[in-house]
C-alpha cells in the first residue's frame, strides 16, 4: 500500500446474493492486484456453479415482486440508484482508477456516466408505450410487453463500473432481476454496488453479484437453464464460446464483442480536428476500448503529413501514474494483457514502420506502462492491421481513392465502429453507408447518444442495446388479437 492507495479498500470482496454479502459455497478466493505495483491488495470470492445456483434462485424469488411494479415505481428506484452513485462519485473514481490503471480524470467521467445511465433508463421506462393495430372494424390487436425473467450479465474489465451500469439500468427498468458476473481482473468498483443498491432501496434478490473466474462462474451462468437471456461484453473468442454454450437452451443473446475500427481521413478533411479525434479515440482509456479507431486510413496527398503529426502527438502524450491528474495514459490493466500488447508491438516492428512509442517510458521503471505507439505503412494483411490489440497502439495506412478507402475499411473481420473525416458531406454519407460497421461517426469522435442503438456486425457481435433497443432485449412481446364483430371463419366439415 502507498500514499495513493484509496481509503476503504476491502480485504475480501464477497458475493452479493439475496441482499447479503456471502463467501463462496466452497470458501475459495482469488487474488486481486493493482496494475501499477502488480501486487495483490485484496482477495475476491471465487464463485462456481453452487453460487450461481444460489444467485439465480434469489433472482427468481424476487422476480414477481419487481416485475409487477409499475414503470413509474421502478423508475423511482433507478433515480435513487443514480443519486447513490453520485454520492459516491469520488470514491468510485478512485477505486476504478486504482484497480484498472485508468487515469483518475477519465475514471471520474465514467462514474458520472454510470449515474446518467440509470436516470436515462428511468425516463425511458416511464415514457414507454405499447403498440396497437386495428384491422378495419373486424379486429383489434395490441402488444403486451413483459419482463423476460432473470437476466445474466457478464461484464468486461475495461471501465467496469460504467459498463455494469449500462446493463443493470435497462434490465432493472424493464422489470428483470439479474445475476451479474463482473470481470475477475477488476472487481473492486463492483464491491460498492451492495451499498449503493441498499441505499436506493432495491429489493433483496433483484440484483445479485457473483465474482469469479470466467471459465467457472461465467460458464455456470451461461449454462444455467433458469437464465433465459444473457448480455455479454468482451472478446470475440469468448463471445463465440458463449453463443455455442447457449444454443442448448436457445437463450436470447446480446453480445458486444471486439473491434478494429477504421478512421478514414480524406485529403479535404479538417486535419487538426481529425488528428485530435484520432489521438483521443485510440489513446484515451489507455487504448483499452472497443470502439478505438485503431486503423487510420489517410488519403495519400495528406498521408505523410498526417502520419508525422500523429507520431509527434503520440510522443507527447503524458504517460504516468493513474492517480496523477495530469496523466493521459495510465497503466494497462494486468500483466497478462500487458504482455499481449507488447507482443503485438514486437510483431508490428516486423510488419510495418514504427514511428512513435513502442517502449516503456523512461521515467516509469515498474508497472504496466507503454508509450502510445504508432505504426505507419501498414500492409492490409498485417496482424496489427487485422487483429484487436486493445491497447495504445495504432496502425496507419494510405489510400488513393474512395473505393480503396471503403475496401480497406472493410478488410477485417470486425465491424463495430467507424469514423469518416471529409469536408464533402455527400461523400461522407456514401462512405458511412458503405462501411460494414454497426456505428459510424462523420467528422466526430465517439460522441454517444444513449437513445441510439449500440452494437456491431460481423465478428463485433450480435444484437443492439441502447434506448428502446435495450428494453426490447430485456422484455418479451406478446400480441393479443381481439374480434370486434362477427367472426367469419370458413366452415370446414360443416356439411353432412
Amino acid at each position: 500500500m502507498t500514499e495513493h492507495t484509496p481509503a476503504g479498500l476491502p480485504d475480501t470482496i464477497l458475493h452479493w446474493i439475496g441482499g447479503a454479502s456471502v463467501p463462496s459455497h466452497d470458501g475459495r478466493t482469488f487474488e486481486v492486484a493493482d496494475p501499477v505495483s502488480n501486487t495483490p491488495y485484496a482477495r475476491a470470492a471465487a464463485g462456481g456453479p453452487a453460487d450461481i445456483d444460489r444467485a439465480v434462485a434469489a433472482a427468481r424469488a424476487a422476480f414477481p415482486g419487481w416485475s409487477e411494479l409499475s414503470g413509474r415505481e421502478r423508475a423511482r428506484t433507478l433515480y435513487r440508484i443514480a443519486d447513490a452513485v453520485e454520492d459516491r462519485h469520488e470514491l468510485l473514481a478512485r477505486f476504478e482508477s486504482y484497480d484498472t490503471g485508468l487515469p483518475i480524470t477519465q475514471a471520474r467521467g465514467q462514474a458520472r456516466r454510470a449515474a446518467e445511465n440509470f436516470r436515462y433508463f428511468a425516463d425511458v421506462v416511464v415514457a414507454l408505450g405499447e403498440e396497437a393495430f386495428r384491422q378495419g372494424h373486424e379486429q383489434f390487436s395490441y402488444v403486451v410487453r413483459t419482463a423476460a425473467g432473470v437476466a445474466g450479465l457478464i461484464t468486461p474489465w475495461n471501465t467496469p463500473f460504467m459498463l455494469e451500469s449500462w446493463k443493470l439500468a435497462p434490465a432493472l427498468a424493464a422489470g428483470c432481476t439479474v445475476v451479474l458476473k463482473p470481470a475477475e481482473w477488476t472487481p473492486l468498483s463492483a464491491s460498492l454496488w451492495p451499498e449503493i443498491l441498499t441505499a436506493a432501496g432495491v429489493p433483496d434478490g433483484a440484483v445479485n453479484i457473483v465474482h469469479g473466474i470466467g471459465e467457472e462462474a461465467g460458464q455456470a451462468l451461461v449454462d444455467h437453464p433458469a437464465v433465459p437471456l444473457l448480455s455479454f461484453t468482451g472478446s470475440t473468442t469468448t463471445g463465440r464460446h458463449i453463443a455455442g454454450s447457449s444454443a442448448r437452451h436457445l437463450k436470447t443473446l446480446s453480445m458486444e464483442l471486439g473491434g478494429k475500427s477504421p478512421v478514414v481521413v480524406f485529403a479535404d478533411a479538417d486535419l487538426d480536428a481529425a488528428l485530435d479525434s484520432v489521438v483521443f479515440g485510440v489513446f484515451s482509456l489507455n487504448g483499452e476500448r472497443c470502439t478505438a479507431g485503431s486503423r487510420v486510413l489517410v488519403e495519400r496527398p495528406r498521408y505523410a503529413e498526417f502520419t508525422r503529426r500523429l507520431a509527434e502527438r503520440a510522443e507527447r502524450v503524458r504517460v504516468g501514474p493513474p492517480f496523477d491528474p495530469g496523466t493521459e495514459v495510465g497503466a494497462l490493466v494486468h500483466p497478462e494483457h500487458y504482455a499481449r500488447v507488447l507482443g503485438y508491438v514486437d510483431l508490428g516492428k516486423q510488419e510495418a514502420r514504427l514511428v512513435a512509442g513502442g517502449t516503456r517510458p523512461a521515467h516509469l521503471d515498474t508497472g504496466n506502462y507503454l508509450q502510445p505507439t504508432v505504426f505507419a505503412d501498414t500492409p492490409r494483411d498485417a496482424r496489427i492491421f487485422q487483429e484487436e490489440i486493445f491497447g495504445p497502439v495504432v496502425a496507419v495506412a494510405p489510400f488513393d481513392d474512395e473505393g480503396e478507402a471503403v475496401e480497406l475499411a472493410n478488410a477485417t473481420e470486425y465491424g463495430l465502429a467507424a469514423y469518416v473525416w471529409t469536408s464533402d458531406l455527400k461523400r461522407g454519407h456514401r462512405v458511412a453507408h458503405a462501411v460494414e460497421s454497426g456505428m459510424v461517426w462523420i467528422n466526430s469522435h465517439n460522441v454517444r447518444d444513449l437513445r441510439t442503438p449500440f452494437g456491431g456486425v460481423k465478428a463485433s457481435g450480435l444484437g443492439r442495446e441502447g434506448g428502446a433497443h435495450s428494453i426490447d432485449f430485456y422484455t418479451e412481446s406478446k400480441i393479443v388479437h381481439v374480434a370486434l364483430g362477427d367472426v367469419h371463419t370458413p366452415r370446414f366439415g360443416g356439411t353432412a
